[in-house]
């Protein structure tokens, strides 16, 4: 059983963070409209959905993401590194319990689950204007004795590691390398996206298949003909919060 954990669209999603883009009104329902869309698609793939109701003071709580990553033998509790985000980890501490042990990141320390990315034993996370390096260290103390080593690497220009780069199978990640040195990925098939889409290499692999926003055709085909079944969302709307497939949803397999 694969279990996705969602949060529906607060009221206030137009006040979100933003950090790397200029900011542009959002369309409430359009925003509310595309991530019920999104919901449904994890729902259509074979996912047990758990959707949270909308948190009404917590403008990003949709992207429940940044609050945990979920590894085989613990979930970990994040602490956001926007002041406004941090009280999102309440409300996914409860939901995650009854699924995994937890750990918590303690401050000072600051990760967003946006940018972790777990490839195998091997955790990287961007140094990111939200990730700290107080972080990494923490976490190689927690999850030392699971066989984990954490990685932080640094970025450019973009908001969280999973922005430039995701995993698209065991062995095989989409990169923006202009964001992201690749050589911290040696070992791995990489596939560039396409330089007219540089927002293109986040995507979310799930059940055999990999959601993939409507937003990026260039780099979608590379993904097809190199024989990944590409189901799509469209995430426009969200993508003006800096929001992308992996960001609105916590998968517990």
């Amino acid at each position: 059983m694969v279990i996705a954990i969602t949060r529906k669209v607060s009221p206030r999603f137009n006040e979100c963070e933003i950090t790397h883009i200029d900011r542009t009104p959002i369309d409430l329902t359009i925003a509310r409209q595309q991530h019920y869309e999104y919901v449904q698609t994890l729902a259509q793939i074979g996912c047990q959905i758990i959707e949270l109701p909308e948190e009404p003071d917590l403008p990003d709580s949709v992207f429940v993401e940044d609050t945990a990553f979920i590894l085989p033998e613990v979930a970990v509790i994040t602490r956001p590194g926007a002041d406004s985000r941090k009280p999102e980890i309440e409300s996914i501490t409860r939901a995650l319990s009854p699924h995994r042990s937890l750990m918590h990141v303690t401050a000072p320390a600051t990760v967003d689950g946006g940018d972790v990315l777990v490839l195998g034993k091997n955790i990287y996370i961007g140094l990111s204007t939200r990730s700290t390096m107080e972080a990494v260290k923490q976490l190689n103390s927690l999850l030392d004795n699971f066989g984990y080593k954490v990685h932080g690497i640094e970025l450019r220009d973009c908001l969280h590691l999973k922005t430039a780069v995701t995993r698209v199978d065991d062995s095989t990640l989409l990169i923006n390398k202009n964001w992201v040195d690749a050589s911290h990925f040696n070992g791995f098939n990489l596939i560039d996206v396409d330089a007219s889409e540089p927002f293109a290499a986040n995507c979310l692999p799930i059940k055999g298949k990999i959601i993939y926003p409507t937003a990026f055709p260039k780099t979608q085909r590379e993904l097809e003909q190199k024989g990944f079944s590409v189901v799509n969302v469209n995430l426009d709307e969200l993508a003006k919060a800096e929001g992308a497939v992996t960001c609105c949803s916590l998968i517990v397999s």
